[in-house]
């Protein structure tokens, strides 16, 4: 079955809901699922070199007083997952493009599920910013993939790649994302794990 799942770098609700989709793929042991990370840019406009954190809660909240609320609520439900969410360790917040193509480039081997997670931890656990090109290097060795390979993959022609899916999440009207496309159903959010295996036992049968 395919799964595809739109989501950015940079958003605690799409680690909580990734988090709640792999547990509810473990209860369909005889499933072959493929799963697509599609990329999504909660910040199409955010500068190559990443906007320094307390300035950018400035910019979309007005400030870290009017995120905190949100902020709170994501960590608790994080903590429910056993994500340790430590936000205040973040003092970046990073343009996501790079990141999203080195999971485009661990879908050559298979690893992608796999880094994907690995970037969500090194930013919302480890608050690494996840829009440097060596983090993210050696991510992807800790996989196994050649850093020099990273690196030439980070070309213009690939960049211009993931941007033209801000268009494709455009056409398809998705404002927030985690967005799963799972058979033939959309849901939008980081839904609870018992949705998500509902919608896909119901595309089963």
């Amino acid at each position: 079955m395919k799964i595809k799942v739109f989501a950015d770098t940079i958003c605690g609700w799409c680690f909580i809901g990734q988090t709640r989709l792999n547990k509810a793929l473990k209860n369909f042991p005889e499933t072959k699922f493929e799963i697509e990370h599609v990329p999504f840019q909660l910040n199409t406009d955010m500068p190559k070199e990443g906007i320094e954190r307390n300035k950018y809660l400035e910019i979309k909240f007005g400030g870290k007083e009017f995120a905190q609320p949100m902020y709170d609520r994501m960590t608790e439900e994080a903590n429910k997952e056993n994500l340790n969410f430590n936000l205040d360790k973040i003092k970046k917040t990073p343009n996501t493009v790079f990141s999203h193509l080195l999971i485009k480039l661990a879908e050559q081997s298979n690893v992608h599920n796999e880094i994907k997670e690995k970037i969500y931890q090194s930013y919302f656990i480890e608050g690494l910013d996840i829009g440097d090109k060596e983090i993210l290097i050696n991510i992807g060795k800790e996989f196994n993939i050649n850093g020099d390979t990273i690196n030439d993959f980070f070309n213009l022609k690939n960049i211009e790649e993931i941007n033209s899916y801000i268009l494709v999440a455009r056409e398809k009207e998705i404002n927030g994302v985690p967005f799963f496309e799972i058979g033939t159903d959309f849901i939008s959010g980081a839904q609870s794990s018992a949705n998500l295996e509902s919608v896909i036992k119901s595309n089963l049968s």
